[in-house]
């Protein structure tokens, strides 16, 4: 049943103080949006902090941690899904879109977190699955209690089988969980039925967006959380709602390989961007500047402008540049194809290295180039965490606004020895899907202590939805904090620099300056950032006066030496 906030009784007057205390814009080039230099924090409910001791975080555990991301300084903070929903995707099969599942509190705490990070001056994005539902969600079930003629079936994509009983699936399309994209149902009398489209997993089934009832539903979806005072919405799976018409073959399997080469019959068609029109007018409607944000999967970069045109979406996150590996060249064109492709349509670059689904960038850089962004074995983690602290530096030196995934300031590596039995990604499950180990990037963060659960819960020694590793006490918050040389002290220093130069933050170029093979040299008016992405130290000039590095630089006569994997910040 929804939960409905409007049954605790608020006064009207108490809701026009909850708009009240939006938060000020508080970075530069805020006048134009303060989404376009923004430093947003990817908050993993399950993960992040667990106020009752269940070994499962929720959201009064993470409204006590608010103040920690205030001083990290951030400027949003994003939550994964918090909605009702049986949790076979971890949350992202929503069975209940205005209500929030009991493991993670209720309404209330909602609303009390976003007043709380509204005072402390952060704002909330939080997380829409428009794509697919639940199989719970009310809708569905009414489509397979009602049978072949209820119009609810319109609502999602119910076709019959092909085979002279109805027995082979209706097309060929494979699910991205792996194995095929159908499920067949089963008749109110028990009799095979029509089959169900789900581009993830079989308990996913996907909207039919050609129906006016879906669209008219997730408009009020929109208005229901804007009321509730959040500041936009990360919108997942944003290049898969419309599909090509007629559904047809794609022709071939192994169809993950041919996923981000070209446009899909069910991936990035054009139909998508008459909905965030749509959207796009309701985010105006509220003030505050409220955003959205687009998962978007497509080809190209340019392709992925299309969703931040000026009357749709504000960002869309920049997969390609989180799948580039360590490599000077490979970082320098892909930046460069990221800027010039916004441009045009005056939309911001998004930059991130790590989020919920793929391996941490500690992890992805401590191994050898060219296997992915799901990595099943630790590497070499001294490089991998030097390497990953430099690319840090260069992603927050650059245009545009930038991601950080819970954990990664702590400098926390996958955990890539997690025992088969207590994994939970859906698609460690199935064949020739993902590789299923996405649980890898999940494990709850440590806070303090020297005992597992790491302050994660309030008691030491207390449950933990995925086990910690012995060597994270070392990795917390509290064993972090004060110590110059450790990662949490850099992220806070480079968040504290980026806020304090005008140079850094929103824009939409940057000034290529020369420098050895196997380095990045750049300027952003009085700002340098220099990358030596080798494994060799190199001498270069000294661009100016050190403002921060990502580890120890010395500028000896004008000259300094880049250590290998190093990036440093200079003010000229």
């Amino acid at each position: 049943m929804t939960q409905n906030l409007a049954d605790t009784s608020r006064p009207a007057a108490d809701a026009a103080a909850h708009e009240a205390v939006t938060p000020a814009p508080v970075t530069g080039g805020a006048s134009r949006g303060w989404w376009r230099d923004a430093v947003i924090y990817q908050v993993y409910p399950r993960s992040f902090a667990d106020s009752n001791g269940d070994g499962m975080g929720d959201l009064p555990g993470i409204r006590s941690r608010l103040p920690y991301l205030r001083d990290l300084g951030v400027d949003a903070v994003w939550l994964s899904p918090f909605y009702a929903s049986p949790q076979a995707d971890a949350g992202y099969d929503v069975a209940d879109y205005r209500a929030v599942d009991p493991m993670f509190g209720s309404l209330l705490d909602a609303d009390a977190l976003i007043r709380d990070a509204h005072q402390l001056g952060l704002r909330i994005i939080v997380d829409l699955v428009p794509n697919h539902s639940s199989d719970q969600h009310e809708w569905f079930q009414r489509a397979l209690r009602e049978g072949p003629e209820s119009p609810l079936r319109e609502r999602y994509h119910f076709r019959p089988g092909k085979g002279e009983n109805g027995e082979l699936p209706p097309n060929d399309w494979e699910s991205i969980f792996g194995g095929p994209a159908w499920t067949r149902s089963e008749n109110p009398d028990g009799t095979p039925g029509d089959w169900y489209l789900h581009l993830f997993a079989p308990e996913q089934p996907d909207f039919n967006w050609e129906n006016r009832a879906v669209a008219d539903e997730f408009r009020s979806i929109l208005r229901f959380w804007l009321d509730m005072g959040v500041d936009g919405f990360r919108i997942d799976v944003a290049h898969g709602l419309v599909k090509a018409p007629g559904l047809p073959d794609l022709g071939g399997a192994d169809q993950l390989k041919l996923l981000g080469n070209d446009v899909m019959p069910f991936f990035d068609q054009d139909g998508v961007h008459e909905i965030y029109r749509s959207w796009r007018k309701i985010l105006d409607e509220y003030p505050g500047q409220r955003i959205g944000v687009a998962e978007a999967w497509t080809p190209t970069v340019q392709r992925t402008a299309n969703y931040v045109r000026p009357d749709e979406l504000h960002q869309a996150f920049n997969f390609q540049y989180l799948g580039t590996g360590w490599d000077a060249a490979a970082l320098r064109e892909v930046i460069d194809v990221s800027l010039d492709s916004m441009r045009p349509v005056d939309a911001p670059t998004t930059w991130v290295l790590s989020n919920h689904d793929v391996t941490r960038h500690a992890t992805r850089f401590a191994n050898p180039p060219g296997l992915g962004t799901q990595i099943r074995t630790p590497g070499d983690r001294e490089l991998g965490l030097r390497r990953a602290r430099a690319a840090t530096l260069l992603m927050l030196a650059l245009p545009g606004s930038a991601y950080i995934y819970q954990g990664e300031e702590l400098g926390l590596p996958d955990v890539t020895d997690l025992p088969d039995e207590v994994r939970q990604d859906p698609s460690f499950f199935r064949k020739a899907g993902q590789d299923g180990y996405r649980d890898g990037c999940r494990v709850p963060i440590p806070w303090s202590g020297t005992e597992a659960p790491y302050g994660f819960g309030p008691v030491a020694g207390g449950p933990s939805w995925l086990p910690q590793p012995a060597e994270w006490a070392a990795l917390s918050v509290e064993a972090q904090t004060g110590d110059p040389a450790s990662t949490l002290e850099l992220y806070r220093s480079a968040l504290a620099v980026r806020r304090s130069q005008d140079d850094l933050g929103a824009g939409t170029a940057v000034e290529w300056l020369e420098g050895p093979e196997g380095t990045l040299t750049f300027r952003r008016g009085s700002f340098v950032c220099t990358v030596n992405a080798t494994d060799e130290p190199v001498r270069i000039a000294a661009p100016g006066k050190l403002l921060l590095s990502s580890v120890e630089l010395a500028v000896d006569g004008g000259e300094t030496v880049l250590a290998p994997d190093s990036t440093g910040w200079w003010a000229v």
